[in-house]
């Protein structure tokens, strides 16, 4: 899926998938200490494929910004979300350069998000919030909750991607 967009057109549709999923952030899966949120990992799908790594990584940083600020998330929706739409755009880069299809790098959103944005929860977010109590138990529905979240996220954003794909809108 070759997307070639200029600047402004970038801007608008990285603004547009921000006001989404912001819309959409009372629709959140309550894992604990953390607010789940499907539709971040589908907007870092669609923004990592259709606009490249940084520009999935500003959302990414928006979206959890004003999710936090209009008290519809946590602080740990920046190791959340972080993470996935960095590794889904740089594999979207590489895939582009082999001539592969590049809404397969979708499937590695689980990667950024259950693995790599799980531990720097674990590492840095959760002793600074004072998460530690029962920690064993904890860590282990935050870790199933982020990966359930995750995959319903992946699932739809590729799903739209390859609608998208198809009716040849990208």
């Amino acid at each position: 899926m070759e997307v070639r967009l200029g600047f402004e057109r970038k801007l608008a549709l990285a603004l547009m998938f921000s006001a989404l999923t912001i819309a959409l952030s009372p629709i959140f899966i309550p894992v604990g200490p953390t607010k789940a949120l499907p539709w971040q990992h589908m907007t870092n799908v669609l923004c990592g494929v259709l606009l490249g790594p940084w520009w999935a990584t500003a959302v990414a940083i928006l979206v959890s910004l004003v999710r936090n600020m209009l008290g519809l998330g946590t602080i740990y929706a920046f190791p959340g979300s972080i993470p996935g739409a960095l590794l889904v755009g740089l594999t979207a880069l590489i895939l582009r350069r082999y001539r592969l299809p590049t809404e397969y790098a979708a499937f590695v959103e689980p990667v950024g998000t259950a693995g790599i944005g799980f531990l720097i929860a674990l590492y840095v977010f959760t002793p600074f919030m004072g998460h530690y109590e029962r920690w064993l138990t904890t860590l282990t529905i935050i870790w199933v909750g982020w990966l359930v979240s995750t995959l319903i996220g992946t699932l739809i954003g590729f799903t739209v991607l390859k609608v998208l794909k198809r009716v040849k809108i990208f």
